[in-house]
């Protein structure tokens, strides 16, 4: 069941990426506020570091080839303000919602190049600590497509 509202979705592009294209370099910033629940994904050819806080709690993600084949990364600050562990827990949490607002806040994209919805999500949980600096597969976006499979 889809946790993600998508009137809470906020969608920006930056100059140099479209609807559609490019696939490489196309890189995705995720923000929220704490008071009105709202979700801002900024999608550009760099990160949007000016939409991002202290807390470095945003999710950045990127698209990558390799062996002709794409990946997903997703890179989380899991050190910064606050229990490592909390914060772990809280990203844990709260990543399925962001992959659903990148999928359904690039939508257009996913019908233009329908292959990658197969491509593997791989998740750097990024720690100084040994216990919560983790490399995991979290799935493909069709896992995370609130709209639906994708038939075409």
């Amino acid at each position: 069941m889809s946790r993600l509202n998508p009137e809470k979705l906020s969608v920006e592009f930056r100059d140099g990426v479209t609807t559609t294209d490019p696939i490489i370099p196309r890189r995705y910033t995720l923000t929220h506020s704490d008071i009105t629940a709202e979700l801002f994904l900024t999608i550009g050819l760099t990160y949007a570091y000016d939409k991002t806080n202290a807390m470095r709690d945003e999710v950045l993600g990127e698209w990558f080839k390799a062996m002709n084949r794409y990946f997903y990364y997703v890179y989380l600050h899991v050190d910064g303000p606050g229990a490592i562990a909390i914060r772990n827990y809280i990203f844990r949490r709260e990543l399925p919602l962001a992959l659903e607002a990148i999928r359904y806040g690039d939508r257009e994209f996913f019908s233009a190049h329908p292959e990658l919805n197969y491509a593997p999500i791989i998740v750097y949980f990024i720690s100084t600590n040994s216990e919560f600096n983790r490399v995991e597969n979290w799935g493909t976006f069709s896992d995370y497509d609130i709209e639906g499979p994708n038939l075409s």
